[in-house]
């Protein structure tokens, strides 16, 4: 996770890094994305996505360009979602006053 002193280089990396991140979201493949607010040693990212397989998911995480690229580091957490409130679920249609 870059923390500060992006280079030009670095910056236009990361946003293609958003817009595949972007697009996986739109697509539905990308369940949450984000970073911590820190800017320390202890800063970093997650991206929870939907895969079919171990192999699948690698994929998607290596053809992250700011992974791809050297920019940034990613390690693969195979996660189950065991509770989720109504609140957070797609599927679920919300009412607002």
């Amino acid at each position: 996770m870059l923390s500060a002193g992006a280079t030009p280089e670095e910056e236009e990396i990361i946003g293609e890094h958003y817009t595949y991140l972007q697009r996986l979201t739109m697509e539905g493949v990308a369940i949450l994305v984000g970073r911590t607010l820190t800017t320390d040693q202890d800063s970093m990212g997650i991206v929870i996505f939907t895969a079919r397989s171990d192999e699948e998911a690698r994929a998607l995480m290596n053809a992250d360009p700011a992974v791809s690229k050297g920019v940034m580091r990613a390690k693969l957490f195979p996660f189950r979602i065991a509770l989720q409130a109504a609140a957070n679920d797609p599927n679920e249609q919300i009412q607002c006053p």
